[in-house]
């Protein structure tokens, strides 16, 4: 497979792709230049091209990475998912102290539970009370979660690389440290095998992208569904639960409803974003299978040929085209104008900036948060004899005030103070990580 490949008229005209059939609508959320040249010049003209037309612009990869035209403008593009594994042996060593703090984990006390941490190489992870089929040790943070095996018959490690650890590093110095922690918990056989990588493409665009119906997208896929989120339209779900899979969604939307991954407006800002308009991600999910199909199995392999996996995603696999009523051969509908431009990414150039700021802490839920304090004031309820809510309450005040202030009298600082001290000293991990000293950014 080529790094760069270049998609002409013809070769659209070539891909024989049926269409999917019709699916119901669904109501869930699953989910400064101006650009001058040939691409502007094609795609000027396409802009007002009615769905009869028999004439259609095709992709071409020579749209500038900084286009910022009125129709369309890219904001960043990369790796936002990766999923690898690593042939290699556990550590008896390493085996027996999982062993250890799994047994500590599924401990009824949340007071235990904090102690199934497993701090290697600057990360703390907090090991789970339950593992996975065939990975009986799952560690987590913000940064990786690390699926461990002591089976012979199966990898070592099954990793997830987070969003936003590549979102602050990059795939490859995210993959070298992750292999650092990898080393120290067995011996590694072989480099990285890509399991999943999903590639994105941030944008804004004034096409309205409710515009065209599902018999616009022509794609080997079998599942075409457009969604919706309190009533607003979200997005399209291409392929969902196959060995590859799109979708193209309204990320600002998703970002307020969902993921809460607000570091996302400074990087677009940079690159261009007033702050206002709607951003959208085009993303397509890879599994292995397809990747081995192209001879990719190696994440090496895949980085260097992520130009010809976006071009097989995007004029092979899928297209948003202009349907013509008049011609029942798909394959020769021109494709849409905004098509041409996500189609004509160059991957071997600047995706965007990085983020800046990243811990690999987690931070805690709610629901944990909720579940230690009230098992905490049931136990002092209990030791006091005390069966009203509020007296009770008051009374979990009290006792924490006589043993903090004895505390922060020795340290020679008022209660207030003492607090606040504690407060901005604590690093929060989700479910137990109460670690009472400074967070270090990594």
């Amino acid at each position: 497979m080529k790094k760069k490949t270049n998609v002409s008229p013809e070769v659209i005209a070539s891909n024989k792709i049926e269409a999917a059939e019709p699916t119901q609508k669904t109501t869930s959320f699953s989910e400064e230049d101006r650009c001058e040249g040939e691409v502007e010049k094609d795609l000027t003209g396409a802009l007002h091209q009615s769905e009869s037309s028999s004439q259609g612009t095709p992709p071409s990869n020579t749209v500038p990475n900084n286009c910022n035209s009125e129709y369309f403008k890219l904001l960043r593009f990369g790796v936002d998912s990766l999923y690898l594994s690593y042939p290699g042996e556990l550590l008896p060593v390493v085996d027996d102290k999982l062993k250890e703090l799994k047994k500590i984990a599924q401990s009824p006390e949340p007071f235990e539970q904090v102690k199934a941490q497993y701090p290697i190489n600057g990360h703390i992870f907090e090991v789970k009370d339950k593992g996975a089929r065939l990975f009986p040790y799952i560690l987590e943070d913000n940064a990786f979660r690390i699926q461990l095996s002591h089976s012979q018959s199966v990898p070592l490690a099954y990793v997830k690389i987070s969003s936003e650890y590549l979102t602050h590093v990059g795939s490859v110095v995210a993959e070298k440290a992750l292999q650092a922690i990898l080393n120290q918990f067995g011996v590694v056989h072989e480099s990285a095998n890509v399991s999943r990588i999903d590639l994105f493409v941030d944008f804004v665009s004034s096409e309205n992208m409710e515009s065209w119906d599902r018999h616009a997208w022509v794609t080997r896929a079998s599942a075409i569904n457009a969604y919706s989120i309190e009533r607003i339209f979200s997005g399209w779900v291409i392929g969902a639960g196959g060995v590859i899979s799109c979708r193209l969604y309204d990320k600002t939307l998703e970002i307020e409803k969902q993921s809460k991954k607000f570091y996302l407006h400074e990087l677009w800002k940079k690159a261009g974003w007033n702050g206002e308009d709607k951003v959208w991600r085009l993303e397509f999910q890879l599994n292995r299978e397809v990747l081995t199909q192209k001879g990719l199995g190696k994440l090496t392999e895949v980085l260097d040929n992520l130009n010809g996996l976006w071009s097989y995603a995007t004029t092979e696999w899928l297209r948003l085209t202009l349907p013509n009523g008049d011609d029942q051969t798909r394959s020769r509908w021109p494709i849409h104008s905004l098509w041409g431009y996500l189609s004509s990414i160059d991957w071997e150039t600047n995706g965007g900036p990085l983020s800046s700021r990243f811990s690999a802490a987690r931070v805690p839920g709610n629901d944990w948060l909720c579940k230690i304090g009230l098992s905490t004031l049931i136990s002092l309820m209990a030791c006091k004899g005390i069966k009203e809510f509020d007296s009770g309450i008051q009374a979990f005040k009290d006792e924490l005030y006589i043993y903090h202030e004895r505390k922060s009298f020795y340290l020679g600082l008022t209660f207030d103070d003492y607090i606040q001290e504690r407060v901005t000293g604590v690093v929060p991990f989700e479910r137990t990580h109460y670690v009472l000293f400074k967070g270090e950014e990594i």
